[in-house]
């Protein structure tokens, strides 16, 4: 006898951020950093010291606490944040560049090098760089919530299937603005090294190749150490979740250019470890890469049954039936229209407009 159904353990991005920082690698540091977005616990920074100083993958969301935690982890291993003199991102999601507007404030030894892709800064932030967000002060916990609300209003904008984006809550607006402000705090910072794809990077005396995926976001970059058989995959390729696929892209077909890329990535087979921004580390990166273009298979299927359902509709209503209630919303709406935008330009599937939204028709 049994005592019933045993919880499933959660999964690694989901946890909680440790304090411990551990060296997955000679020379490289794993720091996990706390995050509050849905299905993820933290976010992991890797640190790699040289004879100058510190490179830094990914610093984290812009909040304090969040830069704090930075510290202190450097801190506890003998290390001092005014050493790092580069920070490498590997997209433009707040989570993964929100750190470097605190860093860049630091009295640093070393002047702050930033090194993004060269279409760094997606569309959904570009569409920010205008907004009159009235008197930017650096002081948000003591300013009225309605005024943060207010600002966090004119912080949205329309999607191309007809809806708007989600509008950011206040209170970690609030949080990630306070002591920088509110434009430092969504604007990604202005590369000062470019990279593309096949360029080279040294980090802590190794050269990584650049490795351009989209997918995820437009701008999302992997690192392949052929030296050190490591592979830094931010968010394109993760141990147990797969990513959200942008539908909000410079790309036509943002789901084509996600499963080329899994592809390519699948091709590094000599991966002997996989460092990913969520998540613990893994090994078997052709296996993973080719697991998660399968799922997408799945949900491509799942969409055309749904259509033989609802015929002629618009993206939310294909939402509603492809994910589960507490998943609703502006990133499922997303991830929808890019599985749905596949079937129009590979399967057949009929789009058309109607006051401004659209919807699609998949056929018999």
């Amino acid at each position: 006898m049994t005592d019933g159904p045993q919880s499933r353990p959660p999964k690694s991005e989901n946890l909680p951020a440790s304090e411990d920082v551990v060296e997955i690698v000679p020379g490289i540091l794993r720091l996990m950093l706390p995050v509050f977005l849905p299905g993820l616990g933290h976010v992991n920074c890797y640190a790699i010291e040289d004879d100058r100083g510190l490179a830094l993958i990914d610093p984290g969301l812009p909040d304090g606490a969040s830069h704090e935690a930075l510290r202190q982890r450097l801190t506890s291993v003998g290390l001092d944040i005014a050493d790092v003199h580069t920070v490498v991102i590997t997209h433009s999601h707040h989570d993964h560049y929100g750190g470097v507007a605190r860093l860049a404030q630091l009295d640093t030894r070393h002047p702050l090098q930033v090194v993004a892709h060269q279409g760094f800064g997606s569309k959904w932030h570009r569409a920010y760089e205008d907004v009159d967000i009235g008197e930017d002060s650096a002081d948000l916990l003591h300013r009225p919530l309605e005024e943060i609300e207010a600002v966090a209003a004119k912080l949205v904008r329309p999607t191309p299937w007809g809806d708007i984006t989600p509008q950011i809550p206040a209170e970690p607006l609030r949080h990630y603005a306070d002591g920088i402000g509110i434009r430092a705090s969504m604007q990604p910072p202005a590369p000062t090294t470019i990279v593309t794809n096949a360029d080279r990077i040294e980090l802590g005396g190794v050269s990584y190749e650049v490795i351009h995926t989209p997918g995820h976001a437009d701008d999302h970059i992997c690192l392949w150490g052929a030296e050190n058989g490591v592979f830094f995959s931010g968010d394109h390729v993760l141990p147990h979740i797969t990513p959200h696929i942008s539908g909000i892209t410079d790309y036509e077909d943002p789901l084509g250019e996600f499963f080329r890329s899994l592809a390519l990535v699948g091709s590094y087979d000599e991966a002997t470890i996989v460092l990913p921004a969520h998540g613990d580390p893994f090994n078997d990166l052709p296996g993973r890469a080719q697991a998660i273009s399968d799922h997408h298979v799945e949900r491509l299927e799942r969409v055309r049954e749904i259509g033989s359902e609802v015929g002629d509709a618009e993206v939310e209503a294909y939402m509603r039936m492809l994910f589960r209630e507490r998943s609703w919303g502006g990133m499922a709406s997303s991830e929808t229209f890019a599985h749905l935008e596949w079937l129009r330009l590979h399967d057949g599937a009929t789009r058309t407009e109607v006051n401004g939204r659209l919807r699609y028709d998949l056929g018999s």
